[in-house]
């Protein structure tokens, strides 16, 4: 059994992920700006603090703490607190470490697969490619390297690049499940997805199978704004209108922002495969889509 703490675990991947670690009898830990219950410990990134109690014979730290990519407008504040909620809370947390001198195992963070930018190529994407030069792929990068800093200290670092995660309720998923779907823009674009169930899994084969390195956290199986739509609607039984949503209707909508929707490449899922390391349950899109109707 390992002692878990997790930034973020409020949110829509922390809540799956501590049922998970509970159900294989791990403790969680969860650090929170609003503490109710006794495996939760009060933290505040903007006032330096955090509850040391929170850090106390640890194991694992799992960084999913960050401000919701899509939650708001890309204003020029708004990506300022993209940057911060996600640097500034591990920076907080490596403060607290080296001052406390713990003897953690490992630092897991999330971070995703805009570190290979917003667009659209011929490219499949993998772990050794460099870091895009646009907003997604600089804010990926602050993300990472920040993770990356515990190694100074001697602590183990894994990253998963992780792509839209798919859930049954909230997240990406549950706003595509529109009375009539559609493609995006071009619909060339390329979608790159992961079953909740997957993912989580993917962070417990860290914790348990001392998985350390970067790794893209997205299923096997390609697919575009197009083949998402038509397969989408096959499962919920909608009706599939080929008629593409305009660019210029979801840039008028969305502002800069409308970039995470129009453009997208292929992510390379290899290295988490290679040598059987991970076997992943919902390697095809129908099947996960089946499985969160």
């Amino acid at each position: 059994m390992a002692k878990i703490l997790i930034t973020g675990g409020t949110g829509l991947v922390g809540k799956h992920l501590t049922q998970l670690l509970l159900k294989k009898n791990h403790e969680v830990r969860i650090l929170t700006r609003t503490p109710n219950n006794n495996n939760e410990f009060k933290w505040d990134i903007a006032n330096n603090y955090v509850d040391e109690k929170a850090f106390k014979n640890i194991d694992y730290i799992v960084h999913l703490a960050g401000a919701g990519i899509a939650d708001k407008k890309w204003t020029n504040e708004r990506k300022k607190v993209i940057v911060s909620s996600r640097v500034e809370s591990a920076n907080l947390i490596f403060r607290k470490i080296t001052e406390l001198n713990a003897n953690l195992k490992g630092f897991i963070s999330a971070s995703a697969t805009g570190y290979y930018g917003a667009l659209t190529s011929d490219t499949i994407f993998t772990e050794d490619n460099n870091a895009a030069n646009d907003f997604l792929g600089k804010v990926c990068f602050a993300w990472e390297n920040a993770a990356h800093q515990f190694k100074t200290i001697q602590i183990p670092v894994t990253i998963l690049r992780t792509g839209i995660v798919l859930t049954k309720k909230g997240g990406a998923l549950e706003k595509m499940k529109t009375p009539i779907i559609s493609p995006l823009g071009s619909g060339n674009q390329y979608i790159s997805w992961i079953h909740i169930d997957d993912l989580c899994n993917l962070y417990l084969l860290a914790i348990e199978n001392n998985l350390k390195g970067v790794f893209n956290a997205v299923a096997p199986e390609f697919h575009t704004s197009k083949s998402f739509s038509k397969i989408l609607a096959k499962v919920l039984k909608r009706p599939f209108l080929p008629l593409n949503v305009p660019s210029f209707l979801l840039k008028l909508f969305f502002g800069n922002m409308a970039i995470i929707l129009l453009e997208g490449s292929r992510v390379s899922s290899k290295k988490i495969e290679k040598n059987g390391r991970y076997s992943f349950r919902f390697s095809k899109l129908e099947k996960a889509l089946i499985n969160l109707k």
